[in-house]
């Protein structure tokens, strides 16, 4: 009745989503504060002055959106946790100085990372190699490999939980494979330094496309967009707008990376679905990248509460990974992720538990506002 490659999808499993009582929801890595109250005003005021706009297509090409893009990674450096702000602009600290400006034409825009990693992994990923990834990473990558029928090379961690990256490059180059990882990882939070980024791009294949998902790269200390310059045919930067700037609900996410390898993004993009963003997610994108200030005092704010919180565990004994996201990755002795993570969820707080060989002792907690983990640590205490 239906195609036969039906049968190998393994479809990603969301953050729980309930709907029959209220939690304080801190299991999905959202952000815990609205946009700029400007990004609603410009939602508002488009949505008044065009009302003819939501029965038209939009622009499939959101040149503004790419330029408003540039401006904010050029206007930050590409971690806004790490950025300068003064007053209602902002300029990047020493080490996330771009060594080239950021255009458009770099910029490509779909509809969520998610989307944007779908068209990217038609377009790099070879059905006839194996694509080089962690063994505990985004969830997403095995289900899109079982999606595009592309077989996978996954490299477990190292024993102090970081990406074993020599590895990850000597598999690349051996098999002339193509890599994607996370950076910080996900979901254990720890992140690779640019050198290391820079070492693995130096040392793997040197026909094959890395593709480094920056979905928390503004809550950690650099990004990667700097090596573009140097690796321009080969490096392939995700970003996302639902985690530090607010817009999971929105849907929007792009890929940094040379005018040549964008262009065959947008190519792939046109034979998919010719209008990915469109004019709303357009607009409040537009005005949350000139509020990036903004988006940068919360993602200053959601770091300082995740070191408290990490420092807060390591005091009462938990097992604690360095965290360079907007989440936490710990465990308990004693006690299994599946217990804490029910036991929390009897409190009014839910939290992420992985049912996953490996790592399913451990619970992975976003930080919320101060006020929510206050009574997240409320709860933990009474366990």
């Amino acid at each position: 009745m239906v195609a036969q490659r039906i049968k190998k999808l393994n479809p990603y499993v969301p953050g729980e989503q309930p709907t029959d009582k209220e939690y304080i929801k801190l299991n999905a890595n959202e952000n815990p504060y609205p946009p700029h109250e400007s990004v609603r005003e410009a939602v508002k005021a488009t949505l008044d002055a065009h009302p003819e706009k939501m029965g038209l297509y939009p622009d499939p090409d959101v040149g503004d959106l790419r330029q408003a893009i540039a401006d904010m990674l050029n206007a930050t450096g590409g971690v806004l946790a790490n950025a300068n702000i003064n007053g209602e602009t902002c300029s990047p600290d020493e080490k996330n100085k771009l060594p080239f400006t950021v255009t458009p034409d770099m910029i490509f825009c779909g509809n969520g990372s998610d989307e944007v990693l779908s068209l990217v992994f038609y377009m790099c990923f070879d059905s006839s190699i194996p694509l080089v990834m962690p063994e505990h990473s985004y969830s997403f990558y095995p289900v899109y490999c079982g999606f595009y029928g592309i077989p996978m090379n996954r490299i477990p961690l190292k024993e102090d939980w970081t990406l074993a990256y020599e590895e990850m490059t000597d598999a690349s180059f051996s098999n002339r494979g193509c890599m994607i990882f996370p950076n910080p990882n996900a979901p254990t939070g720890l992140a690779l330094s640019r050198a290391e980024i820079e070492n693995m791009l130096e040392k793997s294949d040197p026909d094959r496309i890395v593709v480094v998902d920056e979905a928390y790269a503004d809550f950690a200390e650099e990004s990667c967009i700097p090596l573009i310059h140097k690796f321009p045919n080969k490096l392939i930067v995700v970003r996302t707008f639902s985690k530090s700037l607010s817009f999971a609900g929105m849907r929007l996410g792009y890929t940094v990376a040379s005018p040549f390898l964008t262009d065959i993004i947008r190519t792939v993009k046109n034979s998919f679905n010719h209008f990915p963003v469109d004019f709303i997610a357009k607009t409040a994108g537009i005005a949350s990248c000139k509020a990036a200030w903004y988006s940068a005092e919360n993602a200053k704010k959601i770091v300082a509460e995740r070191d408290s919180f990490i420092q807060w565990l390591k005091d009462r004994n938990w097992f604690v990974l360095d965290s360079k996201t907007n989440f936490v990755f710990a465990k308990k002795k004693g006690l299994s992720g599946k217990h804490i993570y029910e036991q929390v969820k009897k409190g009014g707080i839910l939290i992420r538990h992985f049912n996953t060989k490996g790592i399913e002792d451990f619970v992975r907690m976003t930080i919320g506002t101060h006020e929510q983990m206050e009574a997240l640590k409320n709860v933990l205490s009474t366990l």
